[in-house]
């Protein structure tokens, strides 16, 4: 599969220093903007244009476009990334916040995420990063620790499917539990995702996401970011895809400003 080439080590010297800066510029105004996202995707019909109309004149395109640009740099694009699908170098990329006992959570996975792979991933166009977000208590951890250990042997992906499929959370998130969904998943060593389950290693990573998703204001799950754009809940298929198709439209337009300087 084609990748982009290297950049210059200035350049990524210069990239290296700007994200921090951009990221902590869009901490203040990206928990207001997520904020927005929930009320908008819960919000009565008849109030909707009211409302778009009143967040556009409020924010001035700089402030919402420095926004978006600080929580798009959140996408790590680390080609080694366990718990990620698409190509780092994919032009759009959807960061999803989820809780493996939210049940809103499991919808999105089985209804809409296999429509949007099988569309934008597969073309290179998408790429989805995964963020351990657990907030219904210990079995929600629980079950984050297992799916990065499931991830440590390259069997995120179907852990993830069987952890949410239609009443597996109705199960529970034992640990009994919790290896029989990696029996179910192909892990092929348990007593190393025992271990990685237990270890700091998972520890560390579900820390570093539910700072980063605390961070930005999340408080609900499913959250999702395209390209820095905020979108609450699992929406229909219709309203990722116009979020991606946009952010597409507007990474092709910014490569090609960029080729034409």
């Amino acid at each position: 599969m084609p990748s982009s080439p290297s950049p210059s080590p200035s350049w990524s010297g210069r990239a290296a220093r700007r994200k921090p800066l951009l990221i902590a510029a869009a901490v203040a105004a990206a928990s207001v903007a997520l904020g927005l996202a929930s009320w908008q995707a819960t919000k009565p019909a008849d109030r909707a244009d009211r409302a778009d109309r009143g967040s556009s004149a409020a924010q001035p395109r700089s402030a919402g476009s420095d926004t978006r640009a600080g929580l798009a740099a959140l996408a790590r694009r680390d080609a080694g990334d366990k718990l990620a699908v698409g190509r780092a170098d994919a032009p759009v990329v959807l960061i999803e916040y989820s809780d493996f006992r939210c049940g809103y959570c499991g919808k999105f996975t089985r209804d809409t995420e296999p429509g949007l792979i099988a569309k934008y991933v597969e073309d290179g166009t998408l790429r989805i990063e995964w963020r351990n977000f657990p907030i219904f208590g210990a079995e929600s951890e629980a079950a984050a620790r297992a799916a990065w250990a499931a991830g440590q042997q390259d069997r995120f992906r179907p852990f993830h499917a069987a952890a949410y499929a239609e009443g597996a959370k109705e199960k529970g998130f034992g640990e009994a539990r919790l290896l029989e969904l990696a029996r179910e998943a192909g892990v092929p060593d348990l007593e190393r995702f025992r271990r990685d389950m237990a270890g700091e290693g998972a520890a560390s990573a579900l820390h570093k996401d539910q700072e980063e998703g605390y961070g930005i204001g999340v408080s609900s799950t499913p959250s999702f970011l395209v390209n820095g754009r905020p979108i609450a809940g699992a929406q229909p298929q219709a309203a990722f895809a116009a979020a991606i198709e946009q952010a597409k439209a507007r990474a092709g337009a910014a490569a090609g400003a960029g080729a034409a300087r």
